[in-house]
């Protein structure tokens, strides 16, 4: 019998999955967070080595009987921090064909149907990948966010929305009703003292704010529609970007959308699929929730040099979820 492993290390946790050759479940595990920009990768080692062993002791296996190994992980950016990457995957004992990339593919692999085209996430943050069919070429985004100018995921709608309502607050743009919905949200005197409060860092307002964004949006308020609509064309000038790189304008791919932000449906759907009509008019955009760590196995077996049908797919997929 063969056994796959994929593990997700992610930023505030580290999940671990073995399956069988079949797809089906053997065991697995979680660990602390593994992002090594947060926790260094003495942290990322220590959680995937717990998530690792948790799911090898549910299993009843030992890490030599991995036949192929698939890790997806936050904030594997470039190719300088390839090295120390694979010392840690060294250091806790695999020693079968494995393969990492950063962990969007995960929800590549996991929330399309044949494991190819773009991902676009949109949670607290944003970021986008996108692979070619072969898996050979690979598209991205920085994935830095505001930093580097792309949205939209909640941090940058809630930025960009405190943004606005200064403007209002200036004259510079008509009153809105995110004013008097914030104000209330943080338990601010006024307007004023809601701005002062957020420049000075003591009403602190993040991502978690972003559904107040979407229910002002949704009973009319026009200064909040275009915020909305502002973070549906950000995300997809992103996918765009990836379309580009792996030349997808002409072909017919699917964008899984990936994160808590698309649960909002079509008002932010509508204008991001808009926008990557303008260029890739055959795309179809999906909204997947997918667990990573599944893309992540099905990448241990791709490591492996397991090849699967689009049927065989699903199967696994449909057993692990």
């Amino acid at each position: 019998m063969a056994y796959y492993l994929g593990i997700d290390i992610g930023a505030t946790k580290t999940a671990a999955l073995i399956c069988d050759e079949n797809g089906n479940f053997i065991g697995d595990g979680q660990g602390g967070p593994g992002n090594h920009e947060t926790v260094g990768f003495d942290g990322m080692e220590k959680s995937v080595n717990q998530a690792l062993h948790e799911a090898l002791s549910k299993a009843q296996i030992q890490i030599g009987q991995i036949d192929g190994a698939g890790f997806g992980i936050a904030g594997f950016d470039w190719h300088s921090e390839e090295s120390k990457m694979k010392e840690v995957i060294s250091n806790i004992g695999v020693r079968a064909p494995f393969k990492m990339v950063n962990d969007v593919v995960l929800g590549l692999l996991a929330g399309t149907s044949e494991g190819w085209g773009v991902a676009v996430v949109s949670g607290t943050g944003c970021n986008c990948r996108g692979w070619d069919r072969e898996h050979k070429r690979e598209g991205r985004v920085t994935g830095y966010g505001i930093t580097m100018g792309e949205g939209a995921g909640g941090s940058e709608l809630i930025h960009r929305a405190m943004q606005i309502i200064g403007y209002s607050w200036t004259k510079r743009l008509p009153s809105t009703a995110l004013a008097p919905a914030f104000i209330e949200m943080v338990g601010a005197k006024s307007l004023e003292d809601l701005i002062q409060g957020y420049t000075a860092n003591y009403y602190e307002i993040g991502a978690e704010a972003a559904p107040l964004v979407f229910r002002i949006a949704e009973q009319g308020d026009p200064v909040a529609n275009d915020l909305v609509r502002w973070a549906g064309a950000e995300l997809g000038e992103m996918a765009k970007a990836v379309i580009r790189q792996l030349d997808f304008e002409d072909i017919v791919f699917e964008i899984a959308l990936i994160g808590s932000m698309f649960k909002s449906g079509e008002i932010l759907i509508k204008p991001m699929r808009e926008t990557v009509h303008a260029l890739a008019p055959k795309a179809k955009l999906i909204p997947a929730e997918v667990r990573p760590v599944l893309g992540a196995v099905l990448l241990g077996m791709e490591a492996s040099g397991l090849v699967l049908s689009n049927e065989q797919r699903d199967s696994i997929k449909t057993v692990l979820a």
